[in-house]
């Protein structure tokens, strides 16, 4: 068996094995608590990875030879190795409201990606080519969004007393893409055709604790949804040029890169469980004496909305990047018939980001190879409290540790750290602090074409 088979054997068994993993529920301990997470599809995980994250998150005049981005398939084409990448984070979130807070922490596997480059650089080096081609593909799998909370609320009604509310919701959406990326010279494009599915599951409980022999009602709503999504993206390099020793013009290592990706709206079908019951809990075992509705197999579609990303970035290569993006998502046209009455506003995000490397070529100082990131980003979300927009707002900084490893190009330990707050001041706020560990590991080996003399 060729030695690029046994790879993607195992790549193969680890993406199962990720299945499972991201598979399971991510808010098993009922003090995780996101209230948020119960309006639309849940909170938004981060679809960019580890890398990224340390420069807030760029992602649309990003690329790196040995990073992924999923975000804007372009990128792909300037690929030099193959990388294969794995994210776990930790959350650690202060909630605040009315002059009370909660400390949580929460954590997962956030992302499992494999790039490669169908074109070996090693091959053009072997065989004196200079081509302008590139091309890359990837496959990647990603937690979309997640829906964890356990709240419990009293209130006064009137001639029936005090009333308990048990608010839970637990689910989370995944997504699969697989996307491939070209360039020709200094401009590059690429498709993402992806999957989306998953399971959210909202309920209520009402009890009247005053009333000896008040009825506990309780409502049951869940949903499965699944279907395709699809981006675009573009990336055009515009590098700087000086003279030679030769009077000839010659890239000085200094460049402007800019970017684009987006998609408009992609369908999803759903298909939903309704239930709601009446009964006594004085009489032992919760024994139910009326059911007010029961549907299963519901079957409806829904809409994700159009978003559309643009940036600009300047590098010196192997040394100082910058860059600035704007984003937007237009979830005012978000359709779900099995949340009918979810109304959700258009959003926008602007990041700004940079990197570091004192001398990647050091051979005495580890810490002047290491890559420092550092990153801001301000926007709104999708979901409103009280008529307002909720806000998310933070920093970032990020390691990157070059490790070699035998037989094998530089791959990478990438450390993130966001610190930011979301919600609204003057009601639920969340601040919160995440950590993502990535580890990128890059081989050059794939599609190489041995010669023998």
């Amino acid at each position: 068996m060729s030695s690029v088979w046994s790879r993607i054997i195992v790549v193969a068994c680890l993406c199962g094995s990720a299945f499972v993993v991201l598979g399971q529920d991510n808010t098993p301990n009922p003090k995780i608590n996101s209230p948020y997470s119960r309006f639309g599809l849940g909170d938004f995980n981060p679809q960019y990875l580890a890398a990224q994250g340390g420069m807030g998150g760029l992602s649309a005049a990003y690329y790196d030879p040995y990073h992924i981005n999923p975000l804007n398939p372009a990128a792909l084409s300037r690929l030099d190795a193959t990388a294969f990448e794995i994210g776990i984070n930790a959350r650690y979130s202060q909630l605040s409201a009315e002059g009370s807070s909660e400390n949580l922490w929460s954590g997962n596997l956030t992302y499992l990606a494999l790039a490669f480059p169908l074109i070996n650089p090693i091959n053009e080096v072997l065989d004196r080519k200079d081509t302008k081609l590139g091309l890359g593909m990837s496959f990647i799998l990603q937690p979309y969004t997640t829906v964890g909370y356990n709240v419990e609320a009293t209130q006064q009604t009137s001639g029936a007393g005090q009333s308990i509310n048990y608010l839970r919701g637990t689910g989370e959406t995944y997504r699969l893409s697989w996307s491939n990326g070209v360039r020709y010279g200094g401009l590059s494009g690429g498709l993402t055709l992806g999957y989306n599915w998953g399971t959210l599951e909202n309920s209520r409980r009402v009890e009247f604790d005053s009333l000896a022999l008040g009825y506990t009602t309780e409502f049951l709503d869940e949903f499965t949804l699944s279907g395709l999504f699809w981006r675009v993206g573009l990336q055009y390099t515009y590098n700087f040029k000086k003279l030679d020793d030769k009077g000839e013009l010659k890239p000085s290592g200094k460049r402007l890169i800019f970017g684009l990706h987006g998609s408009t709206a992609n369908e999803f079908n759903t298909e939903s469980i309704r239930f709601g019951r009446r009964y006594n809990p004085n009489f032992g075992l919760p024994i139910a004496v009326d059911t007010l509705f029961s549907e299963a197999g519901v079957e409806g579609t829904g809409e994700l909305p159009a978003a559309f990303t643009a940036g600009v970035t300047y590098e010196r290569v192997n040394k100082l990047r910058l860059g600035v993006e704007m984003g937007i998502q237009q979830w005012s046209g978000y359709r779900n018939d099995a949340q009918s009455n979810t109304s959700l506003s258009d959003i926008w995000q602007v990041r700004f980001g940079g990197e570091y490397i004192p001398d990647y070529l050091s051979y005495d100082s580890y810490w002047e190879r290491v890559r420092y990131r550092f990153g801001a980003f301000y926007g709104t979300d999708p979901r409103s409290f009280e008529g307002q927009q909720l806000l998310d707002y933070g920093l970032s900084l990020g390691f990157g540790f070059p490790i070699i490893l035998p037989r094998q190009r530089t791959s990478f330990v990438n450390f993130t750290l966001e610190a930011g707050q979301f919600g609204l001041t003057d009601a639920l706020q969340e601040t919160y602090i995440n950590m993502t560990l990535g580890f990128t590991l890059n081989d050059n080996t794939w599609f190489f074409k041995r010669k023998f003399n």
